[in-house]
Formats: structure tokens, C-alpha cells, sequence
């Protein structure tokens, strides 16, 4: 199998793909074996989160290691998804000012890094600040 399928067929590589709890009904992100909440391990089951929440706090980052420091300034924040789990992620496609603590956002799929210059790609997933015509 090749490297870019292997990565393909995990499901949750590209996907916000959380797990639920069918007993205390608490949603977790990334991916549990079990629910912290009640200690249960076999009622849980995977779900598709929508991508959808709000900025809970966030920075800008200024100085950045090697593999970031082109992309400076940058914004990472703490999203809340609308079905409660909190993740940090970087915020783009907008303006530093136009970031504030209770912004909506959505993910977007994007390039994270790249492996030297002739190097594997990744992505992942990014936030975008959701405008009124989104």
C-alpha cells in the first residue's frame, strides 16, 4: 500500500471524527478507548463532528520554530466545537484583527508542514472565521 493511501484510510486523519459516549452522552476529541466521564469502555462509538464552534481564547504567534517561522504572524487558538469538545488549531484565512475570544469558526482542510523541500506533505485541519454569507 502506498504511503498517501495508507494516510487516506484513516478516517480520521482528514475528518473531525470524535467519540460519544451512548451512556453520559459527552463527546470527545481526538478518538478515546474509553469515557473518562463514566469509565466505560463499550459504549462508545465514533462520530462526525461538524467543524463548527468558537474561539475560546487564542495568540498570535510571532517567532516560530524553522518549519513555521514563513507563515509569522500566525493565530492559534482554543476552538470549542459546537458538540463540546475543545482543540487547539491555527486560524487562517483572515486578518489578526478581525480574530476575537467568541468568533465563529469552521474547519477547513489545509497544508500543515512539509518534510524538506522535496518531502512528504501534511495536512490536517485548520479554522477559518465563518462570514455572514458562509
Amino acid at each position: 500500500m502506498s504511503i498517501p493511501r495508507f494516510w487516506r484510510n484513516i478516517q480520521s486523519r482528514y475528518n473531525l471524527i470524535g467519540t460519544r459516549c451512548r451512556r453520559c452522552n459527552e463527546t470527545y476529541f481526538p478518538l478515546r478507548n474509553f469515557c473518562p466521564n463514566c469509565r466505560r469502555m463499550s459504549k462508545l462509538e465514533k462520530v462526525s463532528l461538524s467543524g463548527k464552534g468558537e474561539i475560546v481564547t487564542y495568540t498570535v504567534i510571532h517567532s516560530a520554530s524553522e518549519e513555521f517561522d514563513r507563515q509569522t504572524p500566525y493565530i492559534m487558538a482554543i476552538v470549542k466545537l459546537d458538540e463540546g469538545p475543545s482543540l487547539t488549531a491555527q486560524i487562517v484565512d483572515c486578518n489578526i484583527s478581525e480574530v476575537k475570544i467568541g468568533t465563529k469558526v469552521k474547519s477547513v482542510f489545509r497544508k500543515i508542514q512539509e518534510d524538506g523541500e522535496a518531502g512528504l506533505i501534511h495536512y490536517g485541519y485548520k479554522f477559518t472565521p465563518v462570514r455572514r454569507l458562509d
